[in-house]
């Protein structure tokens, strides 16, 4: 091969780097510009019936409804349904580590009705209540408490203290959203309820939504970025 022809090919060489570079330099700025992919949020619901949607038809359930409301305002979220029809806040504490498998940045602790329907003394209650939001404080993950009443046919001091376990709980842990009563708005209304007058039907879900929304939104803005 000659000089000449070895001269060519390196001049050749020097272009084509050139020119590669300077697209890279025209193409690098422009991905920069370009918004990260946003993430999609996990939330875990751990509750009861009510979580897993008895008797509703498939797709009805709180944990769906919720993930599409927060859908349809643009927020890229998915709500981990982890509800157990009949379990207890014993039950819910038993089972926390297995759950938190799905790796949630948030939880929903929606427990506490079968409690109040088997008349579990709400000092038993409390303490469960209390253990899983300490995991969930120890594991940095932000949590969202989900009140609930206890039946009327129990008394009213039955009642009062079983409710004030939610409020005690809450004020204990600042850090803790807190929604008072998770069927506020729709327990006993009949259209909004299923024929056992405990579950809510598909127009009760949507309230549920609607309602809790706001306290779901806060939940999200204690979710650290990155």
């Amino acid at each position: 091969m000659s000089f000449r022809l070895l001269r060519r090919l390196a001049r050749y060489g020097r272009r084509r780097a050139i020119r590669q570079l300077a697209a890279c330099i025209v193409v690098l700025p422009a991905l920069a510009a370009l918004p990260a992919q946003a993430r999609e949020i996990r939330i875990m619901m751990l509750g009861d019936s009510i979580t897993a949607g008895y008797g509703l038809p498939r797709g009805q359930a709180l944990p769906v409804r919720l993930e599409a409301a927060l859908r349809a305002k643009g927020l890229d979220v998915r709500i981990i349904d982890a509800g157990v029809s009949g379990d207890t806040t014993a039950g819910g504490r038993a089972r926390l580590d297995w759950a938190l498998a799905d790796r949630p940045q948030a939880v929903i602790v929606a427990l506490g009705g079968n409690d109040g329907l088997r008349g579990i003394e709400p000092r038993a209650s409390e303490a469960n209540l209390a253990a899983i939001l300490d995991a969930l404080k120890a594991r940095g993950l932000p949590a969202m408490l989900a009140g609930m009443l206890a039946p009327p046919n129990l008394g009213a001091d039955y009642g009062r203290d079983f409710a004030g376990t939610f409020a005690r709980l809450a004020a204990a842990r600042p850090e803790v959203v807190f929604y008072p009563f998770l069927l506020d708005g729709v327990a006993g209304e009949p259209t909004l309820n299923q024929p056992d007058r405990i579950h809510p039907n598909e127009a009760g879900v949507a309230e549920l939504v609607r309602r809790m929304l706001p306290a779901v939104e806060s939940l999200l803005a204690r979710i650290p970025a990155g």
